[in-house]
């Protein structure tokens, strides 16, 4: 087993030791089921009643829209979960054990980040099977299996964008306390960011155009159009094309930039181009003198 192997595993094993972290990791996606369940839900599949008229699968679409944009709520607080393993052991001056082991800095830094990386791709696609097993008990279909390769892809990508974004602010941060109120401050605007809470569309031009180039965001519409796709077939199979992406755009299905449309991808090269970014600012940032990580 190699150094990274090693840290690696041992950052699985911490994480996934304390029940606590992983709970809260998945709190966000169990306050937004609930809200769903009891009475968010209602309220979507009346608006889209609304439109198109009482007709089969209104349910199977809104439980895929909100199964979407929870994947990409849970890539980003998982990995904010995951991380703080990283400045729990800095804190506690567990790190400078390692710092003093014959073990290169960068196997460290690396082990924290793929720790992250794999964490949040094995809870993720467990929310994956849970969303469709809570879409299918209302009455929807299980995804076809190259659409289950492409979401496993994308939140693959959503993980590792976010985690690396997370990573680089962890850098600064030096005890539980800060970090602990970054989580909270982060798992509450995630939901607003990804359209959870509230649509894109009925935001204000100048939060949306901010919002557009979060990374985040980009992966939910991305999920969402993997996602919805086959509802929104059944929905507004019999509707005007105009309807369909009208609702579409409302949904945050489909993202803007100004008045640019971003395709699935362009939506891509964003979650990438933000990986790359952040994890070179973490090179540049942890090879300066004097950091401590």
């Amino acid at each position: 087993m190699t150094v990274i192997q090693g840290l690696v595993l041992r950052n699985l094993k911490v994480y996934l030791r304390d029940k606590t972290a992983v709970f809260f990791s998945f709190l966000s996606m169990l306050i937004i089921i609930a809200l769903y369940a009891l009475f968010l839900g209602k309220a979507q599949v009346s608006n889209i009643q609304q439109q198109v008229g009482d007709v089969e699968g209104i349910r199977f679409l809104v439980d895929s829209w909100i199964m979407a944009g929870l994947l990409a709520v849970n890539s980003v607080t998982i990995g904010l979960g995951a991380l703080g393993i990283m400045v729990q052991d800095g804190e506690g001056k567990g790190l400078n054990d390692f710092l003093v082991a014959p073990i290169r800095r960068f196997h460290i830094v690396a082990s924290y980040l793929i720790a992250s990386w794999l964490i949040g791709i094995i809870l993720n696609t467990l929310a994956l099977v849970i969303g469709q097993v809570y879409i299918v008990a209302g009455g929807g279909e299980i995804l076809p299996f190259v659409a289950v390769i492409q979401v496993i892809g994308l939140l693959s990508l959503c993980v590792i964008s976010s985690s690396t974004v997370i990573f680089f602010v962890a850098t600064y941060i030096k005890t539980m306390i800060s970090y602990g109120a970054l989580t909270a401050i982060l798992g509450t605007v995630i939901g607003f960011v990804t359209g959870v809470y509230v649509p894109l569309s009925v935001m204000p031009p100048a939060v949306q155009n901010v919002v557009s180039f979060v990374p985040a965001s980009h992966g939910a519409a991305a999920l969402r159009q993997v996602f919805m796709r086959r509802p929104a077939e059944i929905v507004f199979g019999e509707s005007s094309p105009e309807i369909a992406a009208g609702f579409m755009d409302t949904m945050g299905a489909h993202l803007y930039i100004g008045n640019v449309p971003v395709g699935m991808g362009g939506m891509i090269g964003m979650l990438v181009f933000s990986g790359v970014l952040f994890l070179s600012l973490s090179v540049v940032r942890l090879s300066r003198p004097g950091s401590e990580r």
